[in-house]
């Protein structure tokens, strides 16, 4: 079993965002960057079927400038055999994302795709679906837990009202929740053997995919800064604000 895992730069989570001062995005300039979280999750979870003896080949993918080879090379350093880099500056939005992922597997033809099922930077939740759609393939969303089985997946995904599990055929779409697994750590050895893997270099125009963007960003905006706490001597102080102040209750 081949599985690609698509894999994408963003801010550090741990770094606090900046509004650019004309507005139009985020202020990009001396930030941290680093490997989605849920991507992270879905490199994690395709290493782990490569330990057990399900898959024999992980190819990580990313698309953008070309900073995102550190990102590829963290995925080899965690386990993934090979990278490859979609090398753009066009600010791709999902579906253009999507259509890319879908020129890679015609080319790859893996058997299960596995994706982070956002990016913590614009929280769009949209890729894995689209692909599923322009590739006609099965999807399992917002997976907590993942098996495998000859030609099919089981798994286990977090809706609204619990956990619901679906089997899908393989090939097929996978996107990770954050309780599916916990990434490794990529150790320095591994670290120095992901710079010897390979990594191949391609583009759009190359794939023959449009990647213009569908949608303008007007404007961006910090959001509005929270009103400080207070402290209430007891009960009835905190019943009598929640009613006449807050009014939420009656």
């Amino acid at each position: 079993m081949k599985i690609l895992v698509a894999v994408k730069r963003v801010i550090d989570f741990n770094v606090k965002v900046r509004v650019r001062s004309d507005a139009k995005g985020v202020d990009l300039t001396n930030v941290k960057m680093s490997m989605n979280p849920f991507d992270e999750i879905a490199v994690e979870e395709a290493v782990r079927l490569k330990d057990r003896g399900i898959a024999t080949e992980v190819v990580a993918i990313s698309c953008g400038v070309p900073a995102c080879q550190e990102t590829l090379r963290t995925a080899m350093a965690m386990g993934a055999d090979r990278g490859i880099l979609v090398e753009t500056d066009a600010d791709l939005q999902p579906l253009a994302v999507a259509k890319i992922l879908k020129a890679i597997v015609a080319q790859e033809k893996p058997d299960l795709v596995i994706l982070g099922k956002q990016a913590i930077d614009d929280d769009a939740n949209q890729t894995g679906q689209m692909l599923a759609a322009l590739l006609d393939w099965p999807q399992a969303t917002f997976a907590s837990k993942v098996d495998t089985a000859k030609g099919s997946a089981t798994v286990k995904r977090e809706v609204d009202g619990g956990l619901e599990t679906v089997e899908v055929k393989l090939p097929a779409i996978i996107t990770t929740d954050l309780r599916l697994n916990e990434p490794r750590y990529a150790t320095l050895p591994n670290i120095m053997k992901a710079k010897k893997k390979p990594l191949a270099t391609t583009n759009p125009t190359t794939l023959g995919v449009d990647v213009a963007p569908r949608l303008t960003t007007l404007k961006v905006t910090e959001p509005a800064k929270r009103k400080g706490g207070g402290k209430v001597a007891d009960v009835k102080e905190l019943v009598a604000k929640l009613r006449n102040e807050a009014k939420v209750i009656s």
